[in-house]
């Protein structure tokens, strides 16, 4: 939620956000256009409860001076009609109360002054990139241009395997049989691949721990007052699972969960910043995406996922989107998985975002990069519509939150087996960082 104080005294910011973001402006006019009526509707209230106050202290002199009983009549018909009137007036101001609380709630947040103001996936703007990619020869000019010939390349004869090849000969994943009973984008994960799974999670789960990351398993469902205050529940709307019945949903990520744990509370300064890795199972029904990765495990229902989250004080908010970023990247660097950072077109960010960086990683047989991680600057815009304040010096404030993926499990494990694959995909090289974890140095054939 935004800061309405913020809105009524500098509401330029505002409108020049919403065209930034193109979504127009109407949501802003029907805002101020509400409120007006509101303050309209209030000031005739105020006044009529003063009249009030006046009719009332007259009939009490003329019963003090025991005047004729008509003219209190009279008086004490005039405050029955004032309170009707006050009472439709207070009517109308609570539809328009409510009216108005929609559409605050419509608002986004405002944009970071360094979000590219641009629109499309395709236009997000290149920040950096890291490692040596593999490129078949007929995916070299697209490479280049999305790297900006910055990156590090080898050049390939072959297109390495796909990952949907790999996982079905070598026995690492069961689609039919999963899509028998749940339908598709369901899998099982088998053998090895799900033991790599594992050691990918423990490995992350360690490396944010030493980072100073409390770690947590949050509940798989949220009630719809959490939902809401957490996410943006029209835009996740195509996403999230509802339990028929229920008023609880499936999380579709961690971050849901962690940010509405502290939802209503006061922290003390002392106590920021808090930072909590969330590792949950997350649900995504991915109704926008029909025709889309609609083969393997790049794009599922259900995956695991590592989350990074901050709270933090308003002033510090940009630090720790530098550093939950770098945190995705150096896991990233340590697995030896080329990649490119992507600051996001301020068209494509979520309601809540003030700004937003994507991890993409590079995937040869597809000769692309692929999103593999976003980290988000909410800063206070999700607080507010959890109420999640501590206690400043200069009086109670709201936090700002960040978030930012770690792992997503099987999107990983695509990349991994993408650009570790030897012997013409007959053989998949595990990161070094993980072998400690999987207790194996290499996937082959039916393991």
């Amino acid at each position: 939620m935004i800061d309405v104080k913020l809105l009524r005294e500098k509401p330029d910011i505002f409108y020049t956000s919403c065209r930034n973001r193109g979504i127009g402006t109407e949501i802003l006019d029907t805002f101020f256009m509400l409120d007006e009526e509101w303050r309209a509707n209030q000031k005739k209230i105020n006044d009529l409860r003063h009249r009030r106050n006046e009719i009332t202290h007259e009939i009490s002199r003329l019963v003090k001076e025991d005047k004729n009983s008509t003219g209190i009549r009279g008086l004490k018909s005039d405050v029955k009609e004032v309170n009707a009137r006050i009472d439709s007036l207070e009517e109308d101001n609570r539809k328009i109360v409510d009216d108005r609380e929609r559409a605050i709630w419509s608002i986004p947040n405002v944009l970071d002054e360094n979000a590219p103001v641009c629109f499309g996936d395709e236009n997000n703007v290149p920040v950096r990139t890291w490692g040596k990619a593999s490129v078949f020869d007929d995916d070299l000019d697209d490479f280049m241009k999305e790297s900006r010939r910055e990156m590090d390349y080898e050049t390939l004869k072959a297109r390495p395997v796909s990952h949907v090849d790999l996982i079905e000969d070598m026995g690492l994943v069961d689609l039919a049989r999963a899509g028998k009973i749940a339908g598709s984008r369901f899998y099982f994960l088998k053998n090895r691949l799900l033991k790599l799974e594992m050691a990918l999670m423990n490995y992350t789960v360690d490396y944010l721990s030493e980072r100073g990351f409390s770690v947590v398993e949050p509940p798989l469902m949220l009630n719809l007052k959490s939902m809401e205050g957490a996410t943006d529940l029209e835009t996740f709307s195509e996403t999230l699972y509802k339990i028929e019945g229920e008023d609880l949903y499936l999380i579709s990520t961690s971050e849901h969960p962690i940010a509405s744990m502290l939802s209503g509370e006061f922290l003390d300064e002392s106590e920021l910043p808090i930072r909590v890795a969330g590792m949950s199972v997350c649900f995504r029904r991915e109704a926008g995406s029909h025709g889309k990765d609609t083969k393997g495990i790049f794009r599922v229902h259900q995956f695991n996922k590592i989350e990074q989250f901050v709270f933090c004080k308003p002033e510090d908010s940009g630090d720790f989107l530098k550093e939950i970023l770098e945190n995705a990247e150096q896991i990233y660097r340590n697995l030896g998985i080329p990649y490119r950072v992507v600051n996001v077109c301020s068209g494509e960010l979520g309601r809540l975002a003030s700004i937003k960086y994507d991890i993409e990683a590079w995937f040869p047989s597809q000769g692309k990069f692929r999103e593999v991680v976003s980290a988000s600057n909410d800063t206070d815009y999700q607080a507010r519509s959890l109420a999640i304040k501590y206690r400043a010096s200069g009086g109670n404030e709201f936090v700002h939150t960040l978030n930012s993926t770690a792992i997503a499990s099987t999107r990983t494990l695509v990349a991994i087996m993408e650009n570790f694959q030897e012997d013409g995909g007959k053989r998949i090289r595990v990161p070094a960082p993980l072998v400690p974890y999987a207790g194996f140095e290499t996937i082959e054939g039916v393991d």
